[in-house]
């Protein structure tokens, strides 16, 4: 069932980040949250959207993901944003991550956009993934 595809797969990644010592050093520790603790300070990254589409071939079930992680920066200018996306792309592209019952056919890199927000003050990188899993 492709939520539960997706559920598994967003744990796997949230799992790597967390774990990821150049992304820790980054964001000063493990600062990636689904949902952002009240007093979060920044940096950090917060699992976002995910488009979720039926990958089935004839014979063999299967999801394709769109999932998009944005990172979020006051560090005063583009390049902590730039390198938190960067470092992002390090740690998934093409990773091997374990996806409790589903085979990750593929997890690559798709897209990054990095901007100031309206405060003036934040800069908000989007980065998203592409994957592809299949039932075990």
């Amino acid at each position: 069932m492709p939520t539960t595809a997706a559920a598994a797969l967003r744990a796997a990644i949230h799992d790597a980040l967390v774990s990821d010592g150049a992304l820790s050093a980054l964001l000063g520790g493990p600062r990636v949250y689904d949902e952002v603790p009240r007093a979060a300070e920044l940096p950090y990254v917060t699992l976002g959207e995910c488009r979720i589409s039926d990958w089935s071939t004839g014979s063999e079930a299967g999801a394709e993901h769109q999932l998009t992680l944005h990172a979020w920066s006051r560090q005063g200018g583009h390049r902590e944003a730039h390198e938190i996306a960067g470092t992002l792309l390090q740690a998934l592209d093409d990773a091997p991550l374990t996806v409790e019952g589903q085979h990750l056919v593929n997890l690559r890199f798709a897209l990054a956009d990095i901007r100031r927000e309206a405060d003036g003050r934040t800069y908000h990188a989007l980065v998203r993934f592409r994957a592809v899993t299949e039932p075990e």
